[in-house]
């Protein structure tokens, strides 16, 4: 939504705000209330990001709802941050009306509380007006109070972010957040309320024996469901176990249902998605995560919780709906996948190869007695042989605990094989490629590199990777290489490639240089590469021009 000043505000906008408050007052569960909420602000009030914190029975506060940024939403939903911290964030900052908006210049103080929160990037603010990225805007959601008296308690609050057009909101954006909010209050305790009145109408049909009519209603939804549907166990020893699931969640895992009532979802989720799982919070909990079917693969799957419950006992089960997402999460892969690999070969690029050869790398040596002698007890940065700095401070242990459980990364010392094993980085040049584009075109060149990459891989063990730079230029990456296995691997990569290349009916020969570089903590990937490169213009040069394309 535009933040025009009135009276210029367009009608459009006004529809606009119109729209998302009746969205807003239609949700039909209170998971949809919260999250239509959070998507009305983002959707109606233009702003990028909104998060709707809610107030639990024990008065703190979980981020029940986020909409406008998928990997925030994944971050702190099902987070919880404390009454205390919360109020002590209402307390502060610049009353607008209702809201409380807190500048960047004092924003830091909250940095070390307990709320949860995302953290956005940007420049610092060149007018008055701008939207700084640490900016916090806060609108307080009460239950409507006594008519002409105060507000009632305090529901939850809206958190907003990054205004569309990059300025603070003026009068009409702020009163329409404000309005928005308290509309929203309505929508949320409207909501309970209907959620209240359904587990109460439950429990008094269970009491009169009218509920044989209502699970037949609800088997048939469930069992017919196109969309895999489970009940699972809340509390106690079986919590999360599945006690039924319909024939269309059997379907999609390849799973009898007498099976599925062995497992719980912990069980069948993909071990990487473990902790996704368990960040999903009960009530309108959301995810995408891997579930295993019976041949051992894995579906990628958005999953979505709701309690049902009833007003004395409380939550009685889990009802969890499993959509099926393979389709589109292969299709985010095949674009992840070429972000990162070379389009005509499908090696690795430039830029994933020196990500896979930084990671295992760190910025401090191993000589003996360099880590002995760091001691942090006074806080202070301690440097190693060559300069490099590690700091130490509380601010940054988190630094000293990923170093600690580093593997460090050594090299063979001298020409002579040391018996020392590590990590061998190979840059191929291929000799006599460009007479072979001036020749028959790019259309050969670009079938032999094909070739060449396929050759590569074939000739390199499962694990090690080989990469094209670009051009004509390779490197492998080989892990637990000794510098006489790091030079036999290259002769033998050489041979491969020297072997005659048939493109279009014709035989084509182009020749290899290897040099082999070492990685090892203290480098980074550019110097390692450098240095594997300068070895490979040497050995080119010892070779006579003549026998250089054929090896």
């Amino acid at each position: 939504m535009e933040t025009e000043s009135e009276p210029y505000v367009r009608l459009a906008t006004l529809r606009q705000l119109h729209q998302v408050m009746a969205d807003m007052n239609t949700a039909r569960s209170l998971a949809d209330t919260l999250q239509t909420v959070a998507d009305g602000v983002v959707n109606g009030l233009g702003y990028e990001l909104a998060c709707v914190n809610l107030v639990r029975p024990d008065g703190d506060l979980v981020v029940a709802a986020f909409a406008g940024n998928p990997a925030a939403e994944a971050l702190i939903t099902g987070r919880v941050g404390s009454r205390e911290s919360w109020e002590r964030r209402l307390g502060m900052g610049e009353a607008w009306g209702d809201l409380r908006f807190i500048p960047h210049t004092e924003g830091w103080v909250l940095d070390d509380d307990d709320v949860p929160q995302w953290y956005t990037d940007g420049p610092a603010p060149r007018f008055e007006d701008e939207w700084h990225p640490s900016d916090r805007l806060f609108a307080p959601m009460y239950t409507p109070g006594v008519p002409g008296g105060a507000c009632g308690e305090l529901i939850g609050v809206l958190s907003v972010d990054r205004p569309r057009n990059g300025r603070m909101p003026g009068a009409w954006g702020r009163e329409a957040l404000q309005m928005y909010a308290f509309q929203a209050a309505i929508a949320i305790s409207n909501a309970r309320l209907r959620a209240n009145m359904q587990r109460a109408l439950v429990r008094l049909e269970r009491e009169q024996q009218a509920l044989r009519a209502s699970e037949e209603s609800f088997r048939q939804a469930f069992e017919y469901a196109p969309s895999g549907m489970a009940i699972a166990e809340m509390g106690g020893d079986q919590h999360g176990r599945i006690l039924r699931t319909n024939d269309a969640l059997c379907r999609l895992l390849g799973r009898p249902a007498s099976a599925m009532r062995r497992y719980s979802f912990s069980d069948l989720v993909h071990p990487e998605d473990i902790g996704t799982l368990l960040r999903t919070s009960a009530e309108g909990g959301r995810a995408e995560l891997r579930l295993g079917r019976r041949d051992g693969t894995y579906v990628w799957v958005s999953l979505r919780n709701s309690v049902v419950a009833d007003a004395a006992d409380g939550p009685r089960f889990l009802l969890t709906h499993v959509e099926d997402i393979e389709d589109r999460k292969r299709r985010e892969l095949q674009l992840a996948h070429r972000a990162s690999h070379d389009s005509l070969t499908g090696l690795p690029n430039s830029a994933e190869l020196r990500a896979r050869l930084s990671s295992r790398l760190c910025r401090r040596q191993t000589q003996p007695g360099v880590l002995e002698s760091i001691d942090t007890a006074y806080g202070h940065p301690a440097f190693d042989a060559n300069g490099h700095g590690f700091d130490f401070r509380p601010g940054v242990i988190e630094a000293f605990d990923a170093y600690d459980h580093h593997v460090h990364t050594v090299a063979p010392e001298g020409e002579r094989d040391d018996g020392t094993k590590g990590l061998a980085v190979l840059f191929c040049d291929l000799d006599g490629f460009k007479s072979i584009n001036d020749r028959f075109g790019h259309n050969a060149g670009d079938a032999v590199l094909i070739e060449v990459a396929r050759r590569l891989t074939r000739g390199v063990r499962d694990g090690d990777t080989v990469a094209r730079l670009g051009g004509d230029e390779f490197v492998v990456l080989a892990d637990g290489l000794g510098r006489a296995d790091a030079q036999d691997l290259a002769v033998r990569l050489r041979n491969e490639i020297i072997q005659p290349i048939r493109v279009d009916g014709r035989g084509m020969r182009v020749g290899a240089s290897f040099g082999i570089g070492w990685a090892h903590c203290g480098m980074t990937a550019d110097e390692v590469l450098k240095s594997a490169d300068e070895r490979m213009y040497i050995e080119k040069r010892s070779r006579p021009k003549q026998h250089r394309r054929a090896g």
